[in-house]
């Protein structure tokens, strides 16, 4: 079972992917969609959302797109999921109820767990996860160009 949400999933999927394949152009939103089967639009405002938490940098003009604004060691799948979090994009179901069942027990349990996995999910690295990749050859398709950055 993955406890993380389908836009925490695709957002750390689209981190590692821009991280294979951004040497030496920056990788355009169509091509990252294209990759894992979904129209652009899907992927914009996500997108966006790892740009404002500083995670990727946007890059304007016919070669643009997108790239890691810093190392692939310094971010964690911690940093991605707090980002596509933080940024919403599923709350369809309204306002969270409030009573004291889920206010003093199931929410400070809840929390509690949330902290614990966010807790884990520091542990990895893009980097890591970039490995793993090449290692399985998970790529799909394109070559991916080697990170040279110390």
């Amino acid at each position: 079972m993955i406890l993380l949400s389908r836009r925490s999933l695709l957002a750390i999927a689209a981190v590692v992917d821009i991280a294979l394949h951004a040497r030496p152009l920056p990788v355009a939103a169509k091509q990252l969609a294209a990759r894992h089967a979904l129209p652009p639009r899907h992927l914009e405002t996500l997108l966006q959302a790892l740009v404002r938490a500083g995670i990727l940098k946007g890059v304007r003009g016919p070669r643009g797109g997108y790239e890691l604004a810093r190392e692939r060691r310094r971010i964690t799948a911690g940093d991605i999921v707090r980002a596509a979090m933080q940024d919403g994009g599923e709350d369809t179901l309204g306002p969270m109820p409030h009573s004291p069942l889920i206010d003093e027990v199931i929410a400070p349990e809840i929390e509690t767990a949330s902290a614990a996995f966010l807790s884990s999910l520091e542990g990895v690295t893009v980097e890591e996860l970039c490995r793993r990749a090449l290692r399985q050859a998970q790529m799909g398709g394109t070559e991916s160009h080697p990170d040279f950055t110390i």
